[in-house]
């Protein structure tokens, strides 16, 4: 098989992973006349995708694009559903024959039917894997430069696109995406598993049982040592995701923290992200590494990485919440997405899990609840859909600990019953525009940058979180 070359394949709309990027959007003659752009480029955004249903699929035919580290494990979270009739892998394509072997052998010890096999690097192979007449679903986990353009094309084919984080990381992807799904009424979820993890459940079911008051802040990271991963000759294939850090500064993972934060929040259902100020710190513990290590092409890369090791973003929402957001897949540390938040009733801090409730002014403040105080409360406020699929939960530990098995029942069992996902293509859009403008802020040395509308107004309309509908 022939190696891709993305130099000249390309990508996204906006251009190839290497050589294609545009950063022009960094870099505005005038910040007011930038921001009215963004305000007019999404103007005709209608919000028709807020709580849309499609059709019922009985059984959803499933076409899996990129089947590595992370296509490998979707694969693993779709057993159930497969066994229970719910779903069908008709599709498997990847650019490695080995990847696809793999893959198809996986499938094979659940399925009965063999799907059809893709192992091609041109962008043709994947595009046939977008056919009406072989899958009702296509599943991206891809390298993210991709992500954008498969989805799009997915859902001009007729098909339902669901696609690994980020969605995008150029506006004007974003933006297209939106269109697209509003154009061609098909559904563009973004996979955001974060969203279905137990304690980020617990946390959300607490906010509606009203145990945190008035929300006022949260605190939301992506902190993951990737340092190792990104070095690694064959785990990203052909070091994809180390490229970005050579040619982005900013947040370049939004979605993992922001998601959740977003949910408890009731943004897109009620409030909405506001304006941000994005700061980078300098460079450091990536480039030492890359100095360090015993690969002369590796240390030849240690002068240009461009992404600051930490970014911390502020975010403002419509009613006055703020959220600080931050980045680091540089620094050695235990792994984090804080999960801070607070209200007038409670605060809650995540890794570990802390929980402290507010009986108002009071002079005993440097104590969390105690180990027992919190079980009660956890057990109080487990979130049904958890507590509904603990059989599967069990069996799928693989899964981020089970969170991705929730994540793919819930879109394959909401697309079975005809009914509105739990996550809208503006869900998507917005938390990856926030990486997008975030590095725009970056770029202008730290200014405010106002976060379009992305819904067409549809986030006015305050309503509970899909994510508590029994499905």
């Amino acid at each position: 098989m022939k190696r891709i070359d993305f130099l000249k394949l390309g990508g996204v709309l906006s251009g190839g992973l290497f050589g294609g990027w545009s950063l022009s959007s960094c870099n505005p003659s005038s910040n007011h006349a930038n921001q009215q752009s963004k305000a007019d480029a999404w103007s005709d955004v209608t919000g028709s995708m807020m709580n849309h249903a499609a059709p019922a699929l009985p059984k959803v035919r499933v076409a899996m694009i990129g089947l590595g580290n992370r296509g490998s494990t979707l694969i693993e979270m779709l057993e159930w559903l497969v066994t229970k009739g719910h779903a069908e892998i008709t599709v498997l394509c990847d650019v490695q024959e080995a990847h696809v072997a793999r893959a198809a052998q996986k499938v094979a010890g659940f399925q009965a039917t063999s799907p059809l096999l893709i192992a091609e690097s041109s962008e043709e192979a994947w595009r046939k894997a977008c056919n009406p007449e072989l899958a009702d679903l296509v599943v991206i986990a891809t390298p993210w430069h991709w992500h954008a353009s498969m989805a799009i094309h997915a859902m001009e084919q007729g098909l339902h696109a669901a696609s690994e984080v980020p969605i995008a990381y150029t506006e004007e992807d974003c933006l297209a995406l939106v269109k697209a799904s509003e154009r061609t009424q098909r559904h563009c979820i973004m996979l955001e598993n974060c969203c279905y993890n137990e304690e980020e459940l617990w946390v959300l079911n607490m906010v509606k049982q009203g145990l945190f008051g008035d929300l006022t802040h949260a605190e939301c990271a992506y902190l993951h040592d990737l340092r190792a991963l990104l070095l690694d000759a064959t785990y990203y294939h052909n070091r994809w995701r180390l490229r970005e850090h050579l040619e982005r500064d900013g947040n370049l993972y939004t979605t993992h923290g922001l998601g959740p934060v977003c949910m408890y929040m009731d943004v897109l259902r009620g409030d909405n992200l506001s304006h941000l100020v994005s700061m980078s710190s300098n460079e450091a513990a990536l480039s030492k590494a890359l100095r360090e290590s015993d690969d002369p092409e590796l240390q030849a890369l240690a002068s240009q990485i461009r992404c600051g090791d930490v970014n911390t973003t502020l975010i403002r929402t419509t009613l006055g919440k703020s959220i600080m957001l931050q980045f680091d897949t540089h620094t050695g540390r235990p792994y984090s997405r804080l999960n801070k938040l607070c209200g007038t009733g409670a605060t809650h801090y995540g890794y570990p899990s802390r929980l402290f409730l507010d009986h108002g002014p009071t002079w005993d403040w440097h104590r969390w609840e105690d180990d027992d105080s919190h079980a009660v409360a956890r057990e109080a406020g487990v979130h049904p859909l958890w507590a509904q699929l603990q059989y599967g939960i069990e069996d799928n530990q693989q899964g981020h600990g089970g969170m991705d098995f929730v994540m793919m029942y819930r879109l394959i069992r909401c697309l079975n019953e005809g009914v509105s996902l739990d996550l809208s293509v503006y869900d998507g859009a917005l938390w990856s525009l926030v990486g997008v403008l975030g590095e725009q802020s970056v770029a202008q040395g730290n200014q405010r940058v106002d976060i379009p509308d992305v819904s067409g107004g549809a986030w006015a309309s305050s309503h509970e979180h899909p994510v508590f509908r029994e499905v």
